[in-house]
């Protein structure tokens, strides 16, 4: 696993670390958080940097501006209350600091901590521009990436700033990431069990790949499976696959069998005309759909087989809804998972959950606290199994 120079391995007395946290929190429709779990984690850094006697610079992205400029609803004065609370302290928020003329000294001067306005205000962050790096890079001594969940983006703030700044190291919070997805894939006992949802086996493709190499089982439910079934030649009515992909399905259940390696599948399905037409239900033969029907949950014998292997695991990750999670009639096979995994870490297996549907239903069913660790990375998660490093952290 990749290995980085470390936050408690840099002397931050009297310096200025600008910081790359990931503060991309959920907000209502008031632009109030409903979930704060990413500052409450990300905060340990700063803190860290704060009680060694450095400055911080924090910067952060919210939600997906245009990249033209402000926006109300993405600016991190909607976060600011939060953050100055947790910290206990003040902190000006700099709206424009993306020109040559502009200096920290004068803000660092009285305060200890600023921040950033969103990254994604400007353009030049998205394209990884080199300009918009170097000064990002001029207003401090020290980068410090604590920002895992975009690790995997090729961005000014995560890739091109490391090649300006003299020194750099990661935070807290992937240090943690790295030492627990170490421990998953080198220190894991068995059985092993991967559970793997979603839309896309091609999002997954490098991902179970790996897998096969470390698992004893691997789980495969939502949409994804869909491809999986199809290219054994399973009738999967009017549901979702990648026609593309059958080869590699294919191919992938081929690479499991030689390993010795359990690839498990749904065994029936929740169905419907529509996602929509919620009255209309029908339990059906994973395997036999019919065509005006598409599966949207996996149904009570999937669940029993799944939860079965589950209760019997010592390892276990995962990413992915076993259906269509938001809409609740469909989001049972989610929640089953979810309860399983919890009971099968409070009765000492190690688990691993990353992924922003997977992380919502163990939050919605207040089991946080009984999961062994629950990454905040969901892409760079999957990237970083399957290719063993990121962007991000290669340049560090």
């Amino acid at each position: 696993m990749i290995d980085c120079k470390k936050i408690n391995e840099v002397n931050f007395n009297n310096k200025v670390a600008i910081i790359r946290v990931d503060f991309n929190v959920p907000l209502d429709k008031n632009l109030n958080i409903f979930d704060k779990t990413r500052i409450d984690n990300g905060i340990k850094s700063i803190n860290h940097i704060l009680k060694n006697k450095g400055k911080c610079v924090i910067m952060t992205h919210l939600g997906r501006p245009k990249g033209e400029g402000f926006e109300k609803k993405f600016s991190l004065v909607n976060i600011l209350n939060y953050l100055e609370k947790k910290l206990k302290i003040k902190i000006p928020l700099i709206t424009d600091y993306n020109n040559s003329n502009f200096s920290v000294d004068k803000f660092l001067e009285k305060n200890d901590t600023i921040l950033l306005e969103n990254l994604r205000f400007y353009s030049e962050e998205k394209a990884n521009n080199k300009e918009f790096a170097k000064i990002l890079a001029s207003f401090a001594d020290v980068y410090v990436n604590d920002a895992f969940g975009t690790c995997h983006r090729s961005h000014a703030s995560t890739n091109a700033i490391a090649k300006e700044c003299v020194e750099s190291c990661i935070g807290l919070l992937i240090e943690e990431e790295l030492k627990n997805i170490n421990k998953l894939l080198f220190k894991n006992k068995a059985p092993f069990t991967a559970i793997l949802g979603g839309a896309k086996v091609s999002d997954k493709i490098g991902v179970i790949e790996k897998l096969i190499n470390v698992v004893d089982n691997i789980i495969i439910g939502g949409a994804m499976a869909n491809t999986f079934i199809k290219s054994q030649g399973g009738i999967i009515g009017n549901s979702i696959y990648e026609k593309n992909k059958l080869k590699v399905a294919k191919k992938l259940l081929k690479k499991a069998k030689e390993n010795n390696v359990n690839i498990f599948l749904p065994i029936d399905y929740v169905c419907s005309n529509s996602i929509n037409q919620i009255k209309d239900i029908k339990i059906c033969d994973a395997y036999n759909i019919p065509n005006d029907l598409s599966g949207y949950d996996i149904g009570k014998k999937s669940i029993k087989a799944f939860t079965n292997i589950i209760s019997q695991s010592k390892t276990i990750i995962w990413n992915g809804p076993m259906g269509v999670f938001e809409v609740k009639r469909f989001s049972n096979g989610t929640f089953k998972v979810s309860e399983s995994i919890t009971s099968a870490t409070i009765n000492g297996a190690y688990s691993l959950v990353g992924g922003g549907d997977s992380v919502a239903a163990i939050n919605k069913s207040n089991n946080k606290n009984n999961i062994s660790f629950i990454s905040t990375g969901g892409g760079a998660l999957l990237e970083l199994l399957a290719k063993g490093t990121l962007p991000a952290l290669r340049l560090l």
